[in-house]
């Protein structure tokens, strides 16, 4: 008991009563002990990897040498431009390819993998281990494999962006199908419509925008994807700026790193039109 305001409140009655408000200083201490096990955990880790803030201090030196190197950027001479422009058109066409042709194949996985088109909770399982399975492998290691089958080239690269993508829209696209409202399919069925009908008419429509803006979004970050792989032999700019880096030739790296940069922009600025042009002004919920 103690008293408060001329009154006598029993702690322990109140206690009982309201245990969540009472329970405050111990999640407080949990958290914590949470934050400093995470605190702990970093330095062991920068520990571990020899972290240096000597080193960093010396590193961000030499980042600026480089820098002053690499002005003005020039691609040396007209005719090696038009190369670097090709290699550059090549590249957005790996992505473009390997992004739309991973968002076509991996729609009907995604339907198979979301709970509210198929129930078997088998072929749920099987289809998200599936994905799961292509997803952890990088598009890196996809390129240098299919390179291997296939040989050198951009065919090598849009094979290697599309088998990555294949998994990571599988995942996004049933998350966004089960995320649908069902009272729409639900209508469908009652009209006297098979299954089929209900995800055509019934939770396509809802999900469509969100998968647009996914694929356009990955298309857009493909394209430095691309770039990457395309060092390994997988075609591109990729390996264009791989040389003149390994050759030194500082003035056309720069050269190539602003016209991916161009690319990549003029990419983002034409997906958000396009965004915007299809899914409009109306807000799109999935609930």
């Amino acid at each position: 008991m103690q008293p408060t305001g001329g009154r006598t409140v029993d702690l322990a009655a109140m206690r009982a009563r309201y245990p969540g408000a009472f329970g405050g200083t111990a999640r407080r201490a949990a958290a914590a002990a949470i934050a400093g096990a995470l605190v702990a955990l970093v330095l062991f880790g920068f520990w571990r990897l020899e972290f240096s803030p000597a080193r960093l201090i010396d590193g961000v030196a030499n980042l600026g040498v480089f820098l002053e190197l690499m002005v003005p950027p020039h691609p040396g001479s007209a005719a090696r431009a038009l190369i670097y422009l090709h290699a550059l058109g090549e590249t957005v066409a790996i992505a473009l390819l390997g992004t739309f042709s991973a968002a076509i194949l991996a729609l009907p996985l995604g339907l198979l993998a979301a709970h509210n088109v198929v129930a078997n909770r088998i072929v749920h399982i099987l289809s998200r281990r599936c994905l799961d399975a292509i997803r952890g492998v990088d598009t890196l290691i996809w390129a240098l494999i299919w390179i291997n089958v296939v040989g050198l080239g951009p065919f090598a690269g849009a094979l290697a962006i599309m088998t990555s993508e294949f998994g990571t829209f599988g995942k996004l696209f049933s998350e966004a199908i089960e995320a649908a409202d069902r009272r729409p399919g639900e209508g469908v069925l009652a009209a006297g419509a098979d299954p089929l009908q209900r995800v055509r008419f019934g939770i396509l429509p809802q999900v469509m925008p969100v998968m647009l803006s996914q694929v356009l979004y990955y298309f857009e970050s493909n394209t430095r994807s691309a770039t990457i792989i395309g060092i390994v032999g997988a075609g591109g700019i990729g390996l264009h700026l791989a040389e003149q880096i390994r050759t030194l030739e500082w003035h056309q790296a720069a050269f190539i790193v602003l016209m991916i940069l161009a690319a990549v922009t003029a990419i983002d600025f034409a997906s958000g039109k396009l965004r915007f042009a299809i899914i409009g002004r109306r807000p799109v919920a999935l609930a």
